[in-house]
């Protein structure tokens, strides 16, 4: 019985620490293919729910999902107030090659370059692709590492549920 009141702290910390630990991507500084320094924080503001998608032009699991999400993200951007910012993480050397890639490919998401992996280093991941959901606020609602035929969707009943529709 002496442990019992251990016991009721630690439920009333559990229940009451909601969010505890919970990511939040804050302001840091990216740059457009054109070179100029944009702060992500302003970025993500501009809609509801932002996907952050990291990946790299040698990476083809990739290049596979932001090809899926394309179909779809039209609808999202319409019906659920989302924006799709695609964030290349390839070094300067291989940044050259982001623009041809964007041209065959047509991606209608917003670009931008982590090359120096500051970004990827203050978020703690690995392997692309990765991806993440966050509010205005920039609060990560949702994350998701690789790339599985259909994640496609599971990404978008996601962004349904938190958008309430």
């Amino acid at each position: 019985m002496r442990s019992f009141p251990f016991f009721t702290l630690l439920l009333i910390l559990c229940c009451t620490t909601t969010g505890f630990g919970q990511q939040k991507i804050g302001s840091v500084e990216l740059k457009t293919l054109g070179g100029q320094t944009v702060d992500l924080a302003d970025v993500i503001q501009e809609t509801d729910f932002t996907i952050i998608s990291f990946w790299a032009t040698w990476c083809k699991p990739c290049q596979a999902e932001l090809d899926a999400v394309a179909d779809l993200y039209p609808d999202w951007q319409e019906n659920l107030n989302v924006q799709m910012v695609a964030i290349t993480i390839d070094t300067q050397r291989q940044l050259s090659k982001v623009p041809g890639l964007l041209s065959t490919k047509g991606w209608e998401y917003t670009v931008l370059s982590d090359a120096n992996n500051i970004l990827k280093n203050q978020l703690g991941f690995q392997a692309i692709p990765q991806t993440y959901v966050v509010d205005r606020a920039g609060n990560v609602l949702y994350n998701h590492s690789g790339y599985t035929a259909g994640d496609e969707y599971v990404l978008e009943e996601k962004l349904k549920e938190l958008s309430g529709k």
